[in-house]
């Protein structure tokens, strides 16, 4: 098994290829908010990397929407980084943060998360589901994503889905309001039933929580007075990356180290198909495809400036823990990326549920209406 995952990592003479995917460096390696050695933890650090979910462009699935889609290359990155960041949140939730992936696993709880992601129309968080979720959004299937529309898509999606046991509270207007999150993630006795949410989870007490940041840090690049709130985020403990890119590519930032960050990328084209119970060569072979080895890196200048940051509190103590590093870190910046208030802004009015997210998008992207062929370099973050 191991060599059916390395086989991907082989130069057209079968001979190794080695990765710079982690510098050979003194400072830190942040990934996923845990701290690592660039030298004395190389392994590890892989070994966390190729345990989330890699969620790739696709080829061969059932049709979607009226076009008939059955690819979703050149328009799904966006969509498969959304994937990729409730990959990471699920795992956390219903394995452990330090939970390792091997070509071996075979664990039941993790199988149930994978298949969720599967290219099946039946599949919560398939391709399928989130494009057809877009058009909610107003974004016909084969159209691009920004980050704001894959996290109000995502947090439709999760609603549907009560295994999951996921709350998702997508920021409004750069500020993080703790009583709106507090009244979506507090479960009341009357929350009705419950049977579908695993024993694990005590839904008498607190949903685990994924908060989504959309923001915009510059016109058309970064402004470097974001780079360090942007490195405070991704050393948090809750941090489970960024949704964000660079231009023409979406990408999945997972971490940083110096003044990059480390990403895992959409865009390769692989065949779909089902894991299920990963009892077959071909099933194994299917799993495998959901994790990378290496992942890359570029300069956190390099980045798109519109992004989302993500964060998972699977305890109240967890949110008010990030809670209080946002207020004596990330606000203390000159340029904060975000801040965070106790109660809704007056302004606002009333939350009314974020004001029914299911008929409205409170988000609208910076984005435009041209068109896009089905080459990889033709998505573009604006």
């Amino acid at each position: 098994m191991d060599a059916m995952f390395d086989i991907c990592y082989l130069s057209s003479d079968g001979t190794t290829i080695e990765s710079d995917d982690i510098p050979q460096t003194k400072e830190n390696v942040w990934i996923l908010g845990k701290k690592y050695s660039a030298i004395q933890d190389l392994d590890r650090i892989r070994r966390d990397i190729s345990s989330i979910i890699w969620c790739t462009y696709r080829k061969g699935f059932v049709p979607i929407g009226d076009e008939g889609l059955t690819s979703d290359k050149g328009w799904g990155c966006m969509l498969r980084c959304g994937q990729m960041v409730l990959g990471v949140a699920l795992i956390r939730i219903h394995l452990s943060t330090d939970w390792a992936w091997s070509p071996e696993t075979r664990d039941p709880t993790y199988l149930k998360i994978i298949q969720r992601f599967e290219e099946r129309k039946q599949a919560p968080y398939s391709i399928h589901q989130v494009a057809l979720m877009g058009a909610c959004e107003g974004k016909a299937v084969g159209q691009w994503f920004g980050p704001n529309t894959i996290a109000q898509v995502l947090k439709k999606l999760v609603v549907y889905d009560k295994w999951s046991s996921l709350v998702i509270h997508v920021a409004l207007d750069n500020t993080v309001v703790k009583e709106d999150i507090l009244a979506q993630c507090i479960v009341k006795n009357d929350r009705g039933d419950a049977s579908d949410i695993p024993d694990s989870i005590n839904v008498s007490d607190w949903m685990p929580l994924l908060l989504i940041v959309p923001l915009r840090l510059g016109l058309s690049e970064i402004n470097p007075v974001y780079v360090e709130g942007l490195k405070i985020c991704f050393q948090s403990p809750q941090s489970i990356g960024v949704i964000g890119g660079k231009p023409n590519q979406a990408l999945y930032l997972i971490g940083c180290v110096g003044d990059e960050v480390i990403y895992l990328d959409p865009h390769t084209t692989q065949k779909s198909g089902l894991v299920e119970s990963k009892s077959t060569d071909e099933q194994k072979e299917m799993d495998c495809s959901y994790h990378c080895k290496y992942a890359s890196r570029i300069p956190i200048l390099a980045m798109d400036p519109s992004v989302a940051v993500c964060f998972l509190c699977r305890t109240k103590s967890d949110f008010e823990e990030l809670c209080i590093n946002i207020k004596t870190n990330v606000m203390k910046e000159s340029q904060p990326l975000f801040e965070i208030c106790e109660k809704r802004p007056s302004h606002w009015g009333p939350s009314n549920a974020d004001i029914d997210l299911q008929n409205i998008s409170m988000f609208t992207d910076i984005e435009d209406d041209r068109q896009f062929d089905d080459s990889d370099e033709e998505f573009e973050i604006l």
